[in-house]
């Protein structure tokens, strides 16, 4: 059948309709796959709920010693929960960020989300007053201990000590073996605690 100069061809109208038609469908079907078989997304309530609490008592730190900070900053491209500009030093729970910070000459300050506000003092490179914000919590370990602890250790440990360990962990814990995300993010957190307070050389670990 010869086609009228200024009409579309029927084979054009058809695929284009078979095309439209075999879109749809396979957009339903995705839609379809989805409720049936949601993707399983991490449960972070915990660890929210525990960043807006340490938050606060950061905060409430940073104004009793009244140092000047700013919350939510961008650091070296990499964003810090707080940042002290007459100090030029970044704090964070995010233990990359405090990586890659720890190569410009800001000073990075990594915080764990077990870690007491109050105790945010002695991670400082700085001298700080004290401060009397309330009774010391003595139901929580200290993040340094708790840091230990989660690696499996003695805080006498070595760094090769600690290294093997947070080897060891991260098969477990890592996403991509089947570990939680959250998991690995404590892990993550716990082996620069505990490398920073790792025995040195002139300290052995017990035997």
């Amino acid at each position: 059948m010869q086609t009228q100069p200024g009409m579309v061809p029927e084979w054009l109208v058809l695929g284009l309709v078979l095309g439209v038609a075999g879109s749809l469908v396979v957009a339903g079907l995705f839609v379809l796959a989805n409720r049936v078989f949601p993707a399983e997304r991490p449960n972070r309530q915990a660890t929210d709920g525990g960043e807006m609490r340490r938050r606060a008592e950061l905060r409430e730190y940073l104004t009793a010693i009244d140092e000047q900070f700013a919350e939510n900053h961008f650091v070296e491209g990499q964003h810090v929960a707080f940042y002290l500009p007459k100090r030029d030093v970044a704090i964070t729970f995010d233990a990359r960020a405090y990586y890659r910070i720890e190569r410009s000459p800001t000073v990075p300050v990594l915080v764990e989300h077990e870690m007491p506000g109050v105790y945010l003092g002695a991670r400082l490179p700085f001298e700080t007053p004290e401060v009397d914000l309330g009774p010391d919590p003595e139901d929580e370990p200290h993040p340094t201990v708790q840091a230990f602890n989660e690696l499996g250790l003695t805080q006498n440990a070595s760094l090769d000590d600690v290294k093997a360990a947070y080897r060891e962990r991260v098969k477990e814990v890592h996403p991509d073996h089947g570990g939680n995300e959250d998991e690995f993010k404590r892990v993550r957190e716990a082996y620069t605690t505990a490398k920073q307070h790792a025995a040195g050389p002139s300290k052995q670990r017990a035997s």
